[in-house]
């Protein structure tokens, strides 16, 4: 028996090909057949875009009725009737009304997403790095993640990844964006989802570790040269003890 999540996701993965936007406020930026050679996205006018391994092929210009694609030589080897993507979504229209009437209707649960924002490597300042915004445990998969810098929106340096596939039915995004830290600098992770009341902030700052006190440093040297006089005595004692059992076990010669 398929789980009700799987039909609820496949339910909302139709209705979000056929909408050209989930939300006046949340857009879905990407929904896709995962496992399969297509993908889709949304632009300003419509469109569906087609991607393999990740690397756009081309996309269709819904109000055009035009495939677009990304190098021209890409045409002889292949092609597209965007007509037959049209029939393909009233097939699709079709087959979700009938899935809306089995199921009454039954709209997705709204997940709280998990977010964490980490370095990917130890940050140092004035060495360029790239901060990690991992968004885990998405569902339905529409999202809207973005950088702020010192409380203002970054659009420069920003890439992330698509959807990822979990095996709970859930979905996994990561965000990245290259900068170069420094102690006066605040970073946030925005991350806006049906499933929050309010948009989460995800904050991260360059920590410096605080310089140590005086009366701190005069405790670790006065400690340090304690155990190292500690050492020196225990080690003068064995030395003495070793050479006296050494005299004492030396056979004597005759008289």
């Amino acid at each position: 028996m398929i789980p009700r999540r799987a039909l609820i996701l496949g339910v909302l993965f139709l209705a979000t090909i056929l909408s050209p936007c989930a939300s006046q406020e949340i857009k879905a930026d990407h929904v896709g057949a995962y496992g399969a050679l297509f993908y889709q996205s949304y632009g300003p006018s419509g469109q569906f875009t087609f991607e393999f391994d990740g690397d756009e092929e081309f996309y269709v210009d819904l109000d055009k009725k035009e495939t677009i694609w990304w190098k021209p030589e890409f045409s002889q080897f292949g092609g597209f009737d965007p007509q037959g993507g049209l029939t393909n979504i009233a097939t699709a229209k079709h087959n979700i009304n009938i899935l809306m009437k089995r199921f009454n209707g039954t709209t997705a649960i709204n997940e709280v997403p998990e977010v964490t924002v980490l370095p990917k490597f130890h940050a140092l300042p004035g060495e360029a790095n790239i901060l990690i915004c991992l968004v885990d445990n998405i569902f339905p998969p529409v999202i809207n993640i973005t950088w702020l810098h010192n409380g203002q929106s970054v659009k420069e340096g920003v890439s992330e990844t698509s959807f990822l596939t979990k095996d709970d039915h859930s979905f996994l995004k990561i965000s990245y964006l290259t900068f170069i830290p420094s102690e006066d600098d605040i970073y946030d992770c925005k991350v806006e989802h049906w499933g929050l009341d309010k948009p989460l902030l995800k904050h991260w700052e360059l920590e410096i570790p605080a310089p140590m006190s005086e009366v701190t440093e005069n405790v670790i040297c006065a400690l340090g040269l304690s155990v190292g006089l500690v050492g020196i005595m225990a080690g003068t004692i064995f030395i003495i003890q070793g050479l006296r059992s050494g005299s004492a076990s030396r056979p004597q010669g005759p008289l």
